[in-house]
């Protein structure tokens, strides 16, 4: 090993190319001048000329040539076992310093809706961190209003929310691009009246009171409407900005609620359950950015990432 190391400092002393190196590489396993042009896409003439030119920088004859077969000299076999070890690391080096150079360094910042980070962002800041160890994932935990607002200013590269936006100043310039659908189901107490059902009826909201996520919330408008299609009027005694402080309000009687499932299993420790309300009404999860403005390659690995999380979540979600 110390000789091997000994000859590839004086061939790197010498003005030695990557490229003839290389060559002769291709020219010892294929023990063919012409092989190893057609590999390479040189002619056998270039190929010859390479070789020869290594081994009058070297000093040293690297192959016995006759008209039937090439057989490695001595010299030839030694430099063979330095030259595939080290340019089998400076390949793996060239790829990782191309991997990070076009899309896999950086710090990218996500903000999601809290009904979908509860369930989807986790699993998508995992793979990050196993697929790509160099983006640092920073990620928002924001009400839609605040999503929409952060990715058109540019302070989040993109944003995971409910479609479809009804404010068309709020979409206005933004990209959306749909990933998964989400159903809805009441959350109660387990002893309240619809625990003991295996799924509920929207009807059967008429007249309970409710703990609903607020306005800014995407699930909001699209909760209302389906409350106008089955003709209930809501009696809606509290309004919340997250998930966590609608299940403490329920837990405390406050009232009942309606949520989208990827907000649930409500928190352990309390006294609540779900069932979902049938017939089934979904919300769509969708995946927004600037309409005029490309990702970073950081950043569009990321996206490719949160739209493989459905799969992870399986066809119940």
């Amino acid at each position: 090993m110390r000789d091997e190391t000994r000859t590839w400092r004086q061939a790197t002393k010498m003005n030695v190319t990557l490229r003839q190196l290389r060559v002769f590489m291709e020219v010892a396993r294929l023990a063919s001048f012409s092989r190893a042009g057609q590999k390479i896409g040189l002619t056998q003439s270039a190929v010859s000329r390479s070789i020869r030119e290594l081994e009058d920088e070297l000093g040293l004859k690297l192959l016995d040539r006759t008209t039937r077969e090439v057989v490695l000299t001595d010299a030839g076999m030694n430099l063979v076992a330095s030259v595939s070890r080290l340019l089998g690391e400076l390949d793996g080096a060239l790829r990782e310093i191309r991997e990070i150079g076009e899309q896999r360094r950086g710090r990218v910042v996500v903000a999601a809706a809290p009904t979908v980070s509860a369930r989807v962002m986790p699993l998508a800041v995992a793979e990050c961190n196993l697929r790509h160890r160099y983006i640092a994932l920073s990620l928002r935990d924001e009400v839609q209003n605040d999503v929409l607002r952060k990715v058109k200013t540019g302070e989040v590269d993109f944003g995971v929310v409910i479609a479809p936006v009804l404010d068309p100043m709020a979409a206005d310039g933004l990209l959306l691009e749909p990933v998964m659908t989400d159903s809805f189901s009441v959350v109660c107490r387990d002893d309240h009246a619809l625990a003991q059902r295996d799924e509920v009826g929207w009807g059967a909201l008429q007249g309970e009171r409710l703990v609903l996520l607020d306005h800014a919330s995407g699930s909001r408008p699209l909760i209302e409407k389906v409350f106008h299609d089955h003709g209930i009027e809501p009696e809606i005694v509290q309004e919340m900005a997250h998930p966590a402080s609608v299940f403490g309000l329920v837990d405390a009687r406050v009232g009942i609620s309606v949520m989208p499932d990827l907000a649930l299993p409500p928190p352990a420790g309390l006294a609540l359950v779900s069932r979902p309300l049938v017939p089934t009404a979904e919300r769509t999860v969708a995946l927004v950015r600037r309409r005029d403005r490309s990702l970073s390659p950081a950043a569009d690995a990321v996206w490719q990432i949160v739209r493989e999380v459905p799969l992870k979540l399986g066809p119940s979600n």
